[in-house]
């Protein structure tokens, strides 16, 4: 048995081993655990209004009003709404404007792993299809959800409804969990069948319109992933393995590259490919920071 595939079957049946000797348990998961907290802390948020009466959040991911005073909205719902011919009260533009300015700091697709609840049902598939070792599937053109994004915008024209509320997933997990209204779940499964047996991260890698429109605010943001430790990388593929975007990993880890920031938007910002890599080449970054402007030529082959 060669070299590489006996790297291949150890990579099979115990993912990320190197990283977990190496750094231990702990550091190898540790950006996941934080991002499950995150979800599920966001998630609590605006749980404890009606369960506990503690009223931190009014509303859901849609809208909502922290604190009584601050507004937040999804600006996906309210393009929607402006679409269908109807202006949203003041508030609700102001809220939209908000969360923009916040993710176009933080990094546009941050939503995406560290807020949106369906990404937990996303990772979910994808360790299943991990774990049965399951075939790579053909994927589908990775721009599909910017021309998703475009039917949902150009529904409400035609039809004067924001048609896409009624399917999101992300307002279905809420109005699930939050009130008990459990029609829309069907949703949510079909996303799992489809991830899991048909195509790999296919919702959120392919068709999801409000990720498409959080990858636009993020071309902007200063925070971004770098691969600072290049040189180090010993080909693995351990990132490419977990990563829900593997596309953007390439241009830094291409051979001869000197850019070392993962500028793709599409990249979500989950931080795997900080956990499982145990020769710890990628990192959280400033990309306006000059220190990391250039870089030694890498060991990285060609091939990838």
């Amino acid at each position: 048995m060669s070299s590489k595939h006996s790297s291949t079957s150890k990579s099979a049946t115990r993912f990320a081993s190197d990283a977990v000797e190496e750094l231990g348990w702990w550091r190898a998961h540790r950006l996941l655990i934080l991002r499950r907290l995150s979800q599920l802390s966001v998630l609590s948020l605006f749980a404890i209004g009606p369960f506990l009466g503690l009223w931190l959040f009014k509303g859901n991911l849609s809208s909502s009003l922290f604190l009584d005073t601050v507004p937040l909205s999804d600006p996906l719902a309210i393009l929607q709404v402006l679409m269908s011919g109807h202006w949203p009260e003041l508030s609700l533009l102001l809220g939209a404007i908000i969360v923009v300015g916040i993710y176009a700091l933080l990094g546009g697709r941050v939503f995406c792993s560290w807020v949106c609840p369906v990404n937990i049902i996303t990772d979910l598939a994808s360790w299943v299809r991990r774990t049965l070792s399951l075939p790579r599937t053909s994927e589908i053109p990775q721009n599909l959800r910017y021309y998703m994004l475009t039917l949902v915008l150009i529904l409400p024209i035609f039809t004067g409804f924001t048609v896409w509320e009624w399917l999101n997933p992300v307002p279905v997990v809420y109005r699930a969990l939050l009130f008990g209204a459990s029609s829309g779940l069907w949703v949510l499964v079909v996303i799992f069948l489809l991830d899991t047996f048909v195509v790999e991260r296919a919702w959120c890698s392919h068709l999801c319109p409000t990720g498409a429109l959080f990858s636009l605010i993020g071309k902007v943001s200063p925070v971004k992933i770098a691969a600072v430790r290049a040189d180090a990388c010993n080909n693995c593929m351990d990132c490419f393995t977990v990563c829900p975007e593997r596309q953007v990993l390439k241009p830094v880890l291409k051979k001869g590259s000197t850019q070392p920031f993962i500028l793709n938007s599409d990249c979500t910002l989950c931080g795997r490919c900080i956990d499982v890599c145990a020769p710890r080449v990628f990192q959280y970054k400033n990309r306006f920071n000059s220190k990391y402007s250039n870089r030694i030529p890498l060991k990285v082959e060609s091939k990838l």
